[in-house]
């Protein structure tokens, strides 16, 4: 797995600003990476973004912070 594969990343619609924006809410946790004028291209911008992020953080000797954002599972009701 690549490191950039451990951080969960959400593209979301805002009524607000009437685009889709990327979120990675464990490698910037205070807003949006990216926007866009579709899912598919804010999620392409993003993957990009978390890509060149990790990669920057390696070249410069940097620790990136640990994923801690999980997707929250169903309960099952007995």
């Amino acid at each position: 797995m690549k490191t950039e594969d451990q951080y969960l990343m959400f593209v979301r619609w805002s009524e607000e600003d009437s685009l889709y924006l990327g979120y990675c809410p464990d490698l910037f946790p205070y807003g949006a990476a990216c926007h866009a004028e579709n899912q598919q291209e804010a999620y392409r911008l993003l993957c990009g973004i978390v890509s060149e992020t990790v990669a920057d953080a390696a070249a410069d000797g940097l620790t990136l912070p640990e994923p801690r954002t999980r997707p929250m599972r169903e309960l099952e009701v007995a």
